[in-house]
Formats: C-alpha cells, sequence, structure tokens
C-alpha cells in the first residue's frame, strides 16, 4: 500500500511538473527587464526603453543606421535609426527576434524608438495584417499605430491635378513636386470621408509591385490595400499592398 501510495505521489508530481515546464517555457515571455508594449506606450517622452520585437519590414539603412517596422503579439515598435552595420542588416530578416535598447521619443504623432542598439535573439513571428477600415476615422485607430493592418473596400478619390488641370489619383511627393521614384500620395474615402495614404519610397521603391499598382489607379477604383499605420500630424499609412477589391 505504501509503495502503491509513493507511486501515486510520484506520478502526480511528474504530471505537475510537465505542465509547469510548459508554462515557464512560453515563447512570449519577456526576459528580464524588457518592457510589455504596455509599460513602453506608459513610458515618458525621451525616457529609455528595452523592448523584445520581431522585425516585419526594413525602410532603409545608410552610415551604419538602420529604420525598421517591428511587431510582437501585443503591438509595434518602429525602430528609427537604429545602430547597424550593414552586415548585421543583412540579417535583420523578417521575422527575426531582437532586443533593442533606446530611447521613446515622438515626432509629429508618431511614437518611436530612436538612438538605439540591438541584439538578435531566438525566436520568429511574422505579423498577420489585422482589418481596422472599420477604425478609420475613430479614436480608437491610433492604438493600432505601426502595426502592420489592411483597409478594405476603399474608393480613390482625386489626389490632385495635372499641368493640365486634369484629376490625378496620385502625386509624386505630398504635394506633386515630386518625379518617379519619390514617395507616392493618393486619396482614399469611406463613408465619405476621405484619408490621405503613402507609397514610402525607402520601404517599397519604384520597382516594387506596389508603386506600379498604385500609378496604375484610377479615380473610383475600389481597392484593399496592407500596410503599416505610420502616424503624421494624424493617420498616414505606409501602404505595402493594393489590390482591386472583389
Amino acid at each position: 500500500m505504501k509503495k502503491l501510495t509513493a507511486l501515486l505521489l510520484t506520478g502526480a508530481m511528474v504530471l505537475a511538473c510537465v505542465g509547469c515546464g510548459s508554462q515557464g517555457k512560453d515563447a512570449d515571455a519577456k526576459s528580464e527587464g524588457v518592457m510589455t508594449h504596455d509599460e513602453y506606450m506608459a513610458a515618458a517622452i525621451d525616457s529609455e526603453v528595452v523592448i523584445e520585437t520581431y522585425v516585419q519590414a526594413k525602410q532603409s539603412w545608410w552610415d551604419d543606421k538602420a529604420t525598421v517596422y517591428t511587431q510582437d503579439k501585443d503591438g509595434a515598435y518602429f525602430l528609427y535609426n537604429m545602430a547597424c552595420s550593414e552586415e548585421d542588416y543583412a540579417k535583420l530578416t523578417t521575422g527575426t527576434k531582437i532586443k533593442v535598447t533606446g530611447y521613446k521619443s515622438e515626432w509629429s504623432g508618431e511614437i518611436e524608438v530612436v538612438d538605439g542598439t540591438f541584439e538578435i535573439e531566438d525566436g520568429n513571428y511574422v505579423a498577420t495584417a489585422e482589418d481596422v477600415t472599420s477604425l478609420l476615422g475613430t479614436d480608437d485607430l491610433i492604438n493600432h499605430q505601426n502595426e502592420f493592418v489592411a483597409f478594405k473596400g476603399m474608393t480613390v478619390e482625386a489626389a490632385g491635378q495635372d499641368e493640365s488641370g486634369n484629376d490625378v489619383a496620385y502625386l509624386y511627393s505630398w504635394d506633386g513636386s515630386g518625379q518617379d521614384g519619390d514617395d507616392l500620395y493618393f486619396n482614399v474615402s469611406l463613408d465619405g470621408n476621405v484619408y490621405t495614404f503613402t507609397v514610402e519610397s525607402y520601404l517599397c521603391d519604384s520597382s516594387t509591385e506596389v508603386y506600379a499598382a498604385v500609378k496604375a489607379l484610377n479615380i473610383g477604383d475600389k481597392i484593399d490595400m496592407e500596410g503599416f499605420l505610420y502616424w503624421y500630424e494624424g493617420v498616414n499609412p505606409h501602404i505595402t499592398s493594393v489590390k482591386v477589391a472583389n
């Protein structure tokens, strides 16, 4: 009887340990000293922040500085001019987990991490685009700032006029003063409200499908889009995909 009791106790301990082990190896658990996304958002501007996040797209690299869109399951982080060698920049493939130390900053409404350094860690996560179409024009939209998002069933509006005074669906640069290869600005509407979206040329240059897709737009087209919810004096998404709506 004592042996049976001992075996039952041992079995219960093994089961308990198995349960504890699975929780202790949570891939989403933060390392010691690393902020949650909520803690990051609550931190004061100009304060030092330490985050763990995953590369979703690379915008640019020069002079040993990288600008990167990143996200985890709780929210997103825009890393501006993070210290990075060209060799390490090549390692920042989509989904790569990194630990970043830098300073929280704000520029024209955009919350970002500046003067950062990073180290690559084990782990991988690629975000799926969350449909935030219904949040356009609401106070809740900013809660998804810098995330990979989708907008569906929006209508292309005139972005401005060409030299002949004809309405056009897009502009090179925000005021039409640019040329092929510069940022593309285009307007889309939903429920009578018009929004300006951008193809950021450092992120998606003139050789990309989305750049060509925007140049092929016609006023009145219904389109679906994906991109990163950048902010500049209000919502200013950096679009990475444009398709005709079904």
